[in-house]
């Protein structure tokens, strides 16, 4: 299983960024993607994440209305769309998936807000 976010950098308070997820091993259809973050000294807190089989998606309350959580199956891969950024988003996001017993993480992209 291999996990590859990207689309992070530097944006205003106020713009939107979209991240990737693109997955390897696994089928981003058949399982719950998860999506956190970690700011610089602080513990890695989930954000929200997108379940399996059309079930749904699940916010963490900083960011309800904010962030939608999608996937392709085509390209079998998770988005994180984020609008309204505040500096207090900035942090590396993190997808990650539980699979056969093991969670599964990508290496995180960095997401900057900053005016």
């Amino acid at each position: 299983v291999q996990l590859v976010e990207s689309g992070g950098g530097l944006v205003q308070p106020g713009d939107s960024l979209r991240l990737s997820c693109a997955a390897s091993g696994i089928m981003v259809g058949t399982s719950h993607i998860n999506w956190f973050r970690q700011a610089p000294g602080k513990e890695r807190a989930f954000v929200g994440r997108i379940l399996n089989g059309g079930a749904g998606t699940e916010y963490a309350d900083s960011v309800k209305g904010r962030f939608t959580i999608s996937r392709d199956y085509a390209k079998n891969t998770a988005y994180l769309q984020m609008n309204s950024l505040k500096p207090e988003d900035t942090a590396t996001y993190y997808c990650s998936v539980f699979f056969r017993g093991n969670m599964y993480w990508g290496q995180g992209t960095q997401v900057t807000v900053s005016s």
